[in-house]
C-alpha cells in the first residue's frame, strides 16, 4: 500500500471489528488528506468510535489495516475527547506545559503565549482551567490536542453542548487549524454544522461505510437539498434493508 506523504496522511482499508458474532464495523475504508476536514458521521451506535479507535491504533482490527504517512506517527497526532480531565488547580498555561512535557517538547513563554491566542484564551492563561466556561474548555481541550503540533487531529463532537457563540468560536479554530495544514477528523450529529464545516464526509451506519466524499456533491447525487436529508435518507434506507 502506498502513500504519497504529501497528501495522504491516513488510508484505512477494509476495517473489520467484531464482538463475539456480532460485527460492529464491516470493511471500512477511509482516507485523510492533509489540510482537509473530515467529518465521521452516523447514528448512535454504528460504529463510528470503534473505527476511530482502530484509526488511532487503541484497537487492533480483526480484519483490514491502517497505513500512515509516517512510522512514528502517533507522536504527530492530537486527539481531543468529549470531556478532557484538566489537571484539578492548574491554570490553562499549566496545564498546557504539562500536556507538552507528556510529549517531550519544552512550551517556552512565547509558544504558549501563541497557542493560547490562536485558541482564543489568552486572557484567561492564569485561570483554573477546571472554572472556565464550557466553550473555553472545549478550546483548551483543542489548544492541548495540538500543543506538540501535530499533523492530524481528532475532535470527538467538539461542540456539544455549547451555545451558538461557543459553536462559532470552535467552527473559526477547526477551520484555522485546516488552514494552517493540519488535517483534522471530527464527529458530529450537527449536520448543518458538518455541512458548513467539512470538506467531506464519512458516512458510517450499521458498521458499513455507506457514504463518501463532498457534502455538496453528495447531496446532488441523492437527489437531496441538504446533508440532514441525505443522512435520514440513507440511514432510513440502511434501516430498511437490515430489517428485510
Amino acid at each position: 500500500m502506498i502513500i504519497s506523504k504529501s497528501e495522504m496522511l491516513l488510508q484505512a482499508v477494509q476495517l473489520t471489528k467484531s464482538y463475539g458474532s456480532r460485527t460492529v464495523v464491516n470493511q471500512v475504508e477511509l482516507q485523510v488528506f492533509a489540510g482537509e476536514i473530515l467529518a465521521v458521521i452516523g447514528p448512535n451506535g454504528a460504529g463510528k468510535s470503534t473505527t476511530i479507535d482502530m484509526l488511532l491504533g487503541l484497537r487492533r482490527p480483526d480484519q483490514g489495516n491502517v497505513a500512515y504517512w509516517r512510522k512514528d506517527y502517533l507522536a504527530h497526532i492530537g486527539v481531543q475527547l468529549q470531556t478532557t480531565p484538566f489537571f484539578p488547580g492548574l491554570s490553562c498555561i499549566e496545564n498546557l506545559r504539562l500536556f507538552a512535557a507528556f510529549y517531550k517538547k519544552k512550551l517556552d513563554a512565547e509558544k504558549g503565549k501563541k497557542l493560547l491566542r490562536f485558541c482564543g484564551l489568552e486572557e484567561v492563561a492564569q485561570a483554573e482551567a477546571s472554572r472556565l466556561s464550557g466553550g473555553q474548555q472545549k478550546r483548551l481541550a483543542i489548544a492541548i490536542a495540538t500543543v506538540h503540533e501535530p499533523e492530524l487531529v481528532f475532535l470527538d463532537e467538539p461542540t456539544s453542548a455549547l451555545d451558538p457563540r461557543s459553536r462559532l468560536e470552535i467552527h473559526t479554530l477547526i477551520r484555522s487549524l485546516a488552514d494552517a495544514g493540519t488535517a483534522v477528523v471530527f464527529t458530529s450529529h450537527d449536520m448543518e454544522e458538518v455541512q458548513k464545516l467539512a470538506h467531506r464526509v464519512a458516512m458510517i451506519h450499521n458498521g458499513s461505510h455507506i457514504a463518501g466524499g463532498v457534502p455538496e456533491q453528495l447531496c446532488e447525487q441523492h437527489g437531496v437539498g441538504h446533508l440532514n436529508e441525505l443522512y435520514l435518507k440513507l440511514t432510513m434506507e440502511e434501516a430498511t434493508v437490515a430489517c428485510t
